[in-house]
């Protein structure tokens, strides 16, 4: 008996036999399309054909229930079972798998760092090597943010947008004002990227934490 993804099992009289169809079929769950049921801690559940799917993702705010989702996904196989996960945008579907060829940075981890920072925002400062951005801001310990930029610096084409620079200053002021690094963080993420300039965007940060 397997679990499959949607959380119905597949049952057959010869399990052995087959294995590797049940995988390979598992193995090409690319994209979903179904209405958002719930939000769960860490993702969403999305009714697919009556079945409820639930889906890691890096945010939920902007999926109402019972509104129609399109996702672009990657399925991880675990020992305890199947794990998927879901994006709205497919290159952010495609900058977690490049995520995945860090050595020690896994699926959760990965989906992590898209919820600290934006994907544009992420490739910028590997780009960049801007280690400070990734310690500091993002979170990520010094040997975790060296090997992000070892393995992907070389590897990633960074659009224009907001000068992380900005950023690290803003979550030096935050905390300064007695925010913890996680509150800071959080208010981060909540500006957007269209935002630009430092004190703009510390004025947007403070108004995140007040909301």
């Amino acid at each position: 008996m397997w679990l499959l993804p949607c959380g119905a099992y597949y049952a057959t009289n010869d399990e052995n036999a087959n294995r590797l169809e049940v995988l390979g079929w598992l193995y090409m769950i690319r994209s979903i399309r179904g209405t958002v049921r719930s939000l769960e801690p860490g993702g969403v559940v999305v009714d697919v054909a009556g079945w409820g799917v639930f889906v890691h993702l890096a945010a939920v705010e902007p999926l109402p229930i019972g509104s129609e989702v399109t996702l672009s996904t990657h399925l991880v196989l675990r020992q305890d079972g199947p794990e998927l996960y879901g994006f709205l945008d497919s290159a952010d579907r495609a900058f977690f798998e490049q995520l995945l060829v860090v050595p020690g940075l896994g699926p959760k981890t990965a989906l992590s760092l898209l919820r600290r920072a934006s994907r544009e925002q992420l490739e910028r400062a590997i780009a960049a090597r801007d280690l400070a951005y990734l310690t500091r801001v993002v979170g990520l310990g010094k040997k975790s943010a060296e090997k992000l930029v070892v393995e992907l610096a070389e590897k990633i084409t960074p659009q224009e947008g907001v000068r992380e620079g900005d950023d690290a200053d803003v979550f030096d002021m935050l905390v300064a004002l007695g925010y913890t690094d996680r509150e800071a963080r959080q208010a981060l993420g909540a500006v957007p990227e269209e935002v630009v300039g430092r004190e703009a965007r510390l004025k947007a940060a403070l108004s995140a934490t007040l909301r």
